[in-house]
């Protein structure tokens, strides 16, 4: 792995991720494809959107098919016909999301499916051997997630054990020149247990950095906080990853922040609910005053929905429950956020990013265009 930083404003940067099967923009935003899919879409055009890189999951794929199963068929990127590079999440989210079926230890944590109620356990060596067999280009540490509302003496406890298990992590990950680890900093919302992760991390040296423990019911201020006295404790040479966060707003304070890499379901999520994202906001289209409008999502969007069909299309097959509606509104959000960082990576290289910053807010504001 090489990452070169290209060019920065303030504490943005712009750079490019050199991995075996190809190179990151940075600022980038992966695409989840959580079971070995991007919901609604063909590999080939979420690449054509500009996507450098996907994120999948490892306890979902551990589940089902299994690791044995894709490593037979080829390795995960054959599986899914992604040539591209791919990053895994360790499990660690499902730590938290799932607590209600989990038992966590110094050990690791004993899943009980959700699929079939049979129990499995997964250990940060474990995690490691997964991600590997799948044939990840970057590999995520295992870790324990804690939610906003945990207690400064809980998030501190589960922070020490992340940073054990992401020491036992480095030691089970084989070294090979296709794949990479990165490390992830816990701590949530306190500063003494953020700095304490960043530090103990970088003694165990990884080649990047992920901010995990965010996105997790806390306010933006409170996310930017955190940011804005995490990030300065890593390496200006390696990139950081801002897991799990994916609104458009929350993407560029970040960015300006320092952050070089994040993952959302929400751009497919939202167009499986009928969301569209816009750069003037997000818009229903189930909305009745979408019912008769013949304009697109939005007149300066260059995606096939936009350029195809008109919002009174998209919100009678979203009305009546039509597959296509997911599948047109899932790619004009990811030609949004592909669209998105593309902006952002031209304003640092030209150093105007405060204006960009500027203009985004103003057209947010908005809310929509003017109904007919």
């Amino acid at each position: 792995m090489n990452f070169k930083i290209k060019g920065k404003e303030g504490n943005a940067r712009v750079g490019e991720l050199h991995l075996q099967r190809g190179i990151i923009h940075t600022p980038a935003f992966m695409p989840v494809g959580t079971t070995a899919t991007v919901k609604g879409m063909l590999p080939e055009n979420v690449r054509s959107l500009g996507a450098d890189i996907i994120l999948c999951n490892t306890y979902h794929l551990m589940l089902r098919p299994g690791e044995s199963i894709i490593q037979q068929i080829g390795g995960l990127h054959k599986f899914m016909n992604w040539p591209r590079p791919i990053l895994t999440d360790s499990g660690g989210f499902q730590v938290m999301s799932l607590a209600a079926l989990s038992k966590r230890s110094d050990d690791g944590v004993e899943f009980k499916s959700h699929i079939d109620g049979k129990k499995h356990f997964l250990t940060p060596e474990y995690s490691i051997q997964i991600q590997q067999t799948l044939g990840s280009d970057i590999i995520m540490c295992f870790d324990e997630c804690t939610s906003f509302k945990a207690t400064e003496r809980e998030v501190y406890q589960s922070m020490t054990r992340s940073m054990e298990w992401a020491f036992r992590s480095k030691n089970a990950f084989q070294n090979t020149l296709s794949s990479t680890l990165f490390g992830i900093q816990q701590g949530g919302v306190f500063h003494d247990a953020r700095e304490e992760s960043a530090k103990r991390l970088i003694e165990i040296d990884f080649e990047g950095y992920a901010v995990g423990g965010l996105a997790v019911g806390e306010p933006q201020d409170i996310m930017f906080d955190v940011l804005d006295n995490s990030i300065p404790h890593f390496p200006d040479n390696k990139p950081r990853y801002l897991m799990g966060v994916g609104k458009p707003g929350d993407i560029l304070g970040a960015v300006l922040r320092g952050v070089d890499m994040f993952d959302c379901v929400l751009p497919s999520r939202s167009g499986r609910t009928g969301q569209a994202l816009t750069r003037m906001g997000a818009i229903n289209i189930r909305n009745a005053r979408h019912a008769k409008d013949p304009r697109p999502l939005d007149p300066k969007c260059g995606c096939p929905t936009c350029k195809n069909y008109s919002r009174a299309y998209l919100h009678h097959v979203c009305k009546v429950g039509e597959i296509i509606s997911a599948i047109l509104l899932t790619w004009h959000n990811l030609h949004y956020y592909q669209e998105l960082m593309s902006g952002i990576r031209s304003a640092i290289f030209d150093s105007k990013l405060s204006d960009f910053a500027r203009q985004f807010i103003s057209m947010q504001k908005k809310g929509d265009i003017p109904p007919l």
